[in-house]
């Protein structure tokens, strides 16, 4: 006799041990992290750009899962396009037929890029990477990568290559022979392509970590200096893509600039269904599927679903219909004004940059001696703590959930879902400033808890 499988049973049975299963049997410092600085909420459903626990309690989402959820979380659309494609039963993944949805797919994004011709489909952010990686050093002959410090453009071996942080590479060598170049420094770029053996340069039109743009023109001139030497430009776009910045792609807001692969997924999935593309030129892809016989040299076992390109679909519609793209770039503009006004207010409030939804406030060494004093012991301990010392009580005091920018860095991150609005703004800003007012306030609960980081931190080392 079979028992029909109940997941609602499951989750109500055992749902209450989601840490200690996570503790014994996956990623055992993941629990200990979020019990250490007090992330460990249980958080029962979740809508838009809102999560809520057993209680009833809003929390306001300014991180977008990593900025997977572009459309915030459950959006209709998607939802009714996966009930859709599961109820058509298709004859899916055949290996050995062509479905119409991954040509549907390909088409709506190449309507977005109309400068390339194809796109390969995997299952995620750091697959696309490693695509645009194999296909550059097939289609140039040559072997190597440059990439630019501080970069991140996935995990997996070949992207972890082109890694700019070392914390993310040790322990895991060797790698690919690829070089790092400063980010915007032209001449270095041009002394790596003289060396004869560059494929291409990989590059974030935004860098996730920290938030740092590229000086005016350098994508552009990057791309002559490549073309130049018979290299390839690849924009990684994995989480600047898809409106994140104000334009479809982050690299349109440069005049002339056309990379020759492109690389999105995150938002792309709708939040469902993984999923990431490589778009690149014509030419490109001949090389590489040069042959009948190389009808398979590249490809990935769940690649071209029906489940995410009928996400992707979906989510190509929603921006187009509720236009998304105009909204992150009229909701960016004010977030980063109002929190912009705010840096002569503060002294620890070093600066406020960034396109669209995707903004980065930045944290300095302030003048006067009490502040000062406190923030030496805090760099002492570990660079970094004072932007988590901000992190956690927008959490705990005000149910607003956001991020450091990276290890060692005195950033946080903001990227919301692309259909937050002026109300959201407002609750971040006003929380924000209720945390800087404490934090300049001469004691207050902010230095308690920064004390208890250096104490962990030091613990730690």
């Amino acid at each position: 006799m079979t028992t029909e499988f109940d997941l609602g049973r499951l989750l109500a049975e055992r749902g209450a041990e989601r840490y200690e299963l996570h503790t014994k049997y996956l990623n055992h410092q993941l629990p200990r992290m979020l019990h250490t600085i007090g992330f460990d909420k249980v958080y029962e459903r979740a809508e838009g750009a809102y999560f809520w626990d057993a209680d009833g309690n809003d929390y306001l989402d300014m991180l977008a899962g990593f900025g997977v959820m572009g459309l915030g979380r459950h959006h209709p659309v998607v939802r009714k396009a996966l009930h859709d494609v599961l109820d058509a039963g298709l004859a899916d993944l055949t290996r050995f037929d062509c479905q119409p949805l991954p040509g549907l797919l390909a088409e709506k994004l190449l309507a977005h890029s109309p400068h390339l011709d194809r796109v390969f489909f995997g299952n995620s952010g750091t697959e696309a990477v490693e695509t645009a990686l194999k296909f550059a050093r097939r289609a140039t002959g040559k072997p190597r990568i440059l990439y630019c410090d501080h970069a991140f453009h996935g995990l997996t071996t070949g992207s972890l290559s082109v890694n700019g942080e070392d914390g993310f590479r040790d322990g895991f060598a060797p790698l690919l022979p690829d070089t790092a170049v400063p980010l915007g420094d032209l001449d270095a770029l041009a002394r790596e392509l003289k060396k004869g053996d560059v494929a291409a340069l990989i590059v974030e039109p935004i860098q996730g970590k920290g938030v740092l743009e590229p000086p005016p023109g350098y994508l552009r001139a990057a791309q002559e200096l490549l073309h130049r030497h018979k290299a390839l430009l690849i924009a990684d776009e994995v989480q600047t893509g898809l409106g994140r910045t104000g334009d479809f792609y982050a690299y349109q807001h440069e005049d002339g600039v056309e990379p020759d692969l492109v690389c999105v997924a995150k938002a792309l999935s709708g939040g469902y269904v993984p999923v990431g593309a490589t778009l690149g030129k014509d030419w490109i892809f001949k090389k590489v599927f040069s042959s009948i016989d190389r009808v398979l040299v590249h490809s990935a076992s769940f690649g071209s679903n029906a489940q995410a390109m009928a996400a992707g679909l979906a989510v190509l519609s929603v921006m187009e219909n509720e236009q998304i793209t105009a909204n992150a770039r009229a909701t960016g503009e004010l977030l980063k004004n109002r929190l912009a006004a705010l840096v002569d207010k503060y002294e620890l409030l070093a600066d406020v940059r960034g396109r669209g939804l995707m903004v980065g406030i930045e944290f300095g060494r302030p003048k006067s001696l009490g502040l000062r004093s406190r923030w030496t012991m805090l760099q002492a301990a570990r660079k970094g703590l004072f932007a988590q010392m901000v992190v956690v009580p927008l959490l705990q005091r005000h149910r607003i959930l956001t991020q450091v920018s990276g290890d060692h860095l005195e950033v946080i991150k903001l990227i919301p879902p692309l259909t937050v609005g002026e109300r959201e703004v407002d609750r971040f800003v006003d929380a924000f400033t209720d945390i800087m007012d404490d934090a300049h306030g001469g004691g207050g609960l902010m230095w308690d808890f920064g004390k208890t980081l250096v104490k962990q931190a030091v613990a730690n080392r």
